[in-house]
């Protein structure tokens, strides 16, 4: 009865708690203490309620086949199952990415341009938990992998450019050969989305509002275009809006086409404008299994590589980072290496 008692009172407790850490983290007064906090509880709450489903399932196998104590059984293995995934879902989300090495066969690439290799990173929602040192972390991954052309594909941070100067500082020390580009995500549109078009362009980066650059190796070329987040125009910021026909004015038609862009349902106007390969992020490949399943209903992917239309492919990246719960669950982030081949 203690013990039944005492599992009421705790989840009452979460059960108050959850919305008002939530609106003191993520309202208008974005105390990041509230947030972690409340952000914590709310993986928690989102493991502890998946895995107890599955133990009331366990606990029907259980009583099926006449083993007794088939409650106490489902509950204990239960209790074990979401204390570990929490541990590991919370070292996951901290660690630094793993590489994910991509090749990618873009038909029209140039043989000067064969080998290209582009490196990405995206969703690093830096957040109310200190990630600096995490930060220069992946910039030292980054840094050793030797780019062409290097990636944000946007929701760099969940705040303004202000309040997460620090954590973003070592995006200044990412070094590519080419070219360093970057795009919004929706995330941004919640946090000065502007102020951070500045801030990557104090850092050196190239921002592809609606814009492109062009590439050239050995006498080939590459299209390297970008557009603002499917949110952007809805957010009221003005000049604001993914407009792909923009980002493409004067390239040359024969030229193949990378393009940036946050969210993977972009994908029907790459196609429709013949971009050879499109690369986004924003699902993080469901952060927490089983929320894949949900990203689905709104994504056309949820990570890899995959075919659309006549010429166009997509990658889809799982994300660098996190958002909000600190847990990574079936879904390990990732620094992407894409390596362009030519036919």
């Amino acid at each position: 009865m203690v013990v039944v008692a005492l599992g009421s009172a705790l989840v009452v407790a979460a059960f108050v708690a959850l919305p008002l850490l939530m609106m003191l983290g993520h309202g208008r007064r974005h105390l990041d203490r509230a947030a972690a906090v409340g952000d914590g509880l709310l993986g928690t709450v989102w493991v502890l309620f998946v895995w107890t489903l599955l133990g009331l399932l366990l606990r029907l196998a259980l009583s099926l086949a006449g083993i007794g104590s088939a409650a106490r059984i489902s509950a204990i293995v239960t209790l074990i199952v979401v204390a570990a995934l929490l541990v590991w879902g919370y070292t996951e989300a901290m660690r630094i990415p793993r590489i994910k090495n991509v090749d990618v066969v873009i038909p029209r690439l140039g043989k000067g341009l064969d080998g290209l290799r582009v490196v990405a990173i995206t969703d690093t929602h830096f957040g109310p938990i200190n990630r600096t040192k995490w930060s220069h972390g992946v910039a030292d991954a980054v840094n050793g992998l030797d780019a062409d052309i290097l990636c944000h594909v946007g929701d760099i941070a969940d705040g303004t450019a202000v309040q997460r100067a620090a954590m973003a500082a070592p995006l200044a020390t990412m070094r590519a050969r080419f070219a360093r580009v970057y795009v919004t995500g929706n995330h941004e549109y919640f946090s000065e989305a502007q102020g951070w078009l500045e801030h990557m362009d104090h850092l050196g980066w190239d921002v592809l509002h609606n814009r492109h650059t062009v590439v050239e190796r050995a006498g080939d070329r590459l299209v390297v275009a970008g557009i603002d987040d499917a949110t952007a125009k809805s957010s009221g910021v003005s000049g604001h809006g993914a407009n792909l026909a923009a980002a493409l004015a004067g390239t040359d038609p024969d030229l193949p086409v990378f393009l940036l862009a946050h969210q993977p349902k972009q994908i029907g106007g790459a196609v429709s404008a013949g971009v050879d390969l499109q690369i986004s992020g924003h699902t993080h490949g469901g952060q927490i299994w089983p929320f894949n399943y949900l990203v689905r209903l709104d994504q056309p992917v949820v990570h890899g590589l995959s075919k659309h239309g006549e010429r166009t492919q997509l990658y889809t990246s799982r994300g660098s980072g996190f958002w909000g719960p600190p847990f990574r669950v079936f879904a390990p982030s990732e620094i992407t290496v894409l390596t362009l081949r030519s036919a």
